[in-house]
């Protein structure tokens, strides 16, 4: 049977089983939402920016582990989408983002709404392609969620130009595929996998550092296990949060830059540091040359470019994360003596007990870590929390009790404020029975605030909390602490919207809350009105994230909250 290229989208679209596609239309790719228009498959949502259709292509994915689809239309469309596929791209995010292209023959002469797509796309994707022929389109779209999942996940652009969605060939979608010059490596080397057990039970002080490929990897529960009957002291990354339970007795909680004092420590102390996907990016390092100097790596990751590019690995290991696992658990377990550990663990929770998590609470001003906390008491255990990002996404990481993988969604490596919210949106759309909260500030905030429409038309009742202080909060803290002071452009008190006038102009329901015993009330009010909530509350403005490790120090060198601060 012959199709257009704009019905074999659609049709490739329903043979990988896509549910969901977020998007905006648009001239170059009019003829593919055309046949969208003819097929009641699956769903489309209407977005009222890009960049906002990425973003929520993205928590859909993060939350559901499936593929996010994005549909966007060439030039502006497409450089839109630019910042959601970049903030895919560095945290490993399965997406397939198809936009539209002027024509072929017109390609190259500055046409209406032309850009070099695939050129713009190229540093920020898993892998690219333009289809100038009919007949590969299929193949391509195949070929393009087959990348986009397997081995170390990304976004995948394909660009569609015009005349080939027009054009006609015989519709065959492949049923597997192929590819010669990609092939992951799952499972790993059983030497290597035997050599980093014999380390693992002969270190004296490892530590197990959790990153996001665990998370990607679904190996949550062989972790936790694993650390449950070894009794190594464990940290996550920020991406990695939940991979253990919040009360998970050997869990010393987040690393990095606004990681616990335990945690730093611990990394800082050992002397086997055993990585589990993670990157050792800068804010978990610190200044690179002082990094656990006394330690011998093991660097798990199905990426080989990731191991030994930060630091030098001594037990390299390429491969899934909950496959190794699974082969090195039998010779981990084979005679190891977790009471080999305990005066190491004894160290790091005479740490924890020294120096926790804490802040000044007060009944006076609201604290924003006390918000936080409130939440994590009143919401469902399995409630998903997105974030934005600055000081509000570093307290939700710190102090909300993360129980399950893919329970926090947030941008990591990017750090894209206005994430949070059209992430929201994508959450709720795949997790419809869940309870959805974003905790964002008053600056991430508006920078998407235009998706609450979307919440509204397809009703995606997400509750967004913001923390306003008033300020563009993580950049005056540095100004503050590295900059005597000065604060250049980060104070919002002359200009704020009305939060909650503007969330009722849009369908949705708003709060205002200045004092603690109003903030439950508003919390639970959102929850039973179904509806896009926003909930101001006015927090202290001055409050710093601590514990801070300063630019270019190492992890030991943190600055800490003090009691007569």
């Amino acid at each position: 049977m012959k199709m257009t290229g704009a019905r074999i989208v659609i049709e490739s679209l329903i043979k990988e089983g896509v549910e969901v596609v977020f998007g905006y239309p648009g001239g170059a790719i009019m003829n593919v939402y055309d046949e969208l228009y003819k097929q009641d498959k699956f769903k489309h949502i209407l977005a009222k920016h890009e960049q906002g259709a990425v973003h929520m292509a993205d928590g859909y994915a993060r939350a559901t582990g499936k593929v996010g689809v994005a549909f966007v239309t060439s030039g502006p469309g497409l450089t839109n989408a630019v910042t959601g596929i970049a903030t895919a791209y560095t945290d490993s995010i399965p997406l397939v983002v198809i936009s539209g292209q002027v024509p072929t023959t017109a390609i190259g002469t500055d046409a209406f709404q032309e850009v070099d797509a695939v050129g713009v796309t190229r540093p920020i994707t898993k892998h690219n392609f333009l289809v100038k022929d009919v007949k590969d389109l299929a193949f391509v779209i195949k070929e393009a969620f087959y990348l986009a999942r397997s081995g170390r996940p990304g976004p995948v652009h394909i660009d569609i130009p015009k005349d080939v969605t027009v054009a006609t060939t015989k519709f065959e979608y492949p049923e597997k595929i192929e590819l010669k010059t990609y092939k992951p490596t799952y499972k790993g080397n059983k030497r290597a996998i035997k050599r980093a057990a014999e380390a693992i039970k002969k270190a004296k002080r490892p530590v197990f550092y959790i990153g996001g490929g665990s998370v990607l990897s679904g190996a949550s529960d062989i972790i936790r296990e694993i650390v449950k009957y070894t009794q190594i002291p464990a940290v996550e990354t920020l991406m990695a949060r939940g991979v253990l339970r919040h009360d998970c007795p050997y869990l010393l909680g987040m690393v990095g830059m606004h990681g616990s004092f335990a945690a730093n420590m611990a990394m800082n102390d050992a002397d086997l540091i055993i990585s589990l996907g993670a990157r050792f990016d800068d804010r978990v390092t610190g200044k690179i040359d002082e990094f656990a100097k006394n330690a011998d790596i093991v660097h798990i990751d199905i990426d080989p470019s990731q191991i030994g590019k930060v630091v030098e690995t001594k037990y390299p290991i390429v491969g899934d994360v909950k496959l190794v696992l699974e082969e090195m658990m039998p010779y981990l377990f084979d005679g190891i003596d977790p009471d080999r550990y305990k005066e190491w663990r004894d160290i790091l929770n005479r740490y924890q007990e020294l120096y926790p998590l804490k802040y000044a609470d007060s009944d006076e001003v609201i604290k924003p870590q006390w918000v936080i906390q409130k939440t994590g008491q009143i919401v469902p255990e399995d409630a998903i929390i997105t974030t934005d990002v600055g000081q509000h996404q570093m307290w939700a990481a710190q102090f909300y009790p993360f129980t399950y993988p893919r329970q926090l969604i947030t941008s990591g490596g990017l750090g894209t404020m206005g994430f949070g919210f059209p992430a929201a949106l994508g959450v709720k759309e795949g997790k419809k029975d869940k309870v959805v909260i974003n905790f964002t500030g008053d600056g991430s905030i508006v920078m998407n605030i235009q998706e609450t429409l979307v919440g509204y038309k397809y009703n995606l009742p997400v509750i967004n909390i913001i923390l306003n202080n008033n300020y563009l909060g993580m950049v005056r803290q540095w100004q503050t602490m590295f900059y005597e002071d000065r604060l250049s452009e980060t104070d919002l008190s002359d200009v704020q919207p009305d939060f909650v006038k503007l969330a009722e102009s849009m369908g949705g329901i708003g709060f205002r809350v200045s004092k603690k015993d109003e903030f439950e009330k508003a919390l639970k009010e959102a929850m039973e009105a179904k509806k896009v909530a926003f909930i101001d509350v006015q927090v202290d403005r001055r409050e710093d994230v601590l514990p801070m490790v300063p630019p270019n120090s190492p992890l030991k060198n943190m600055l800490i909250f003090k009691e007569d601060k």
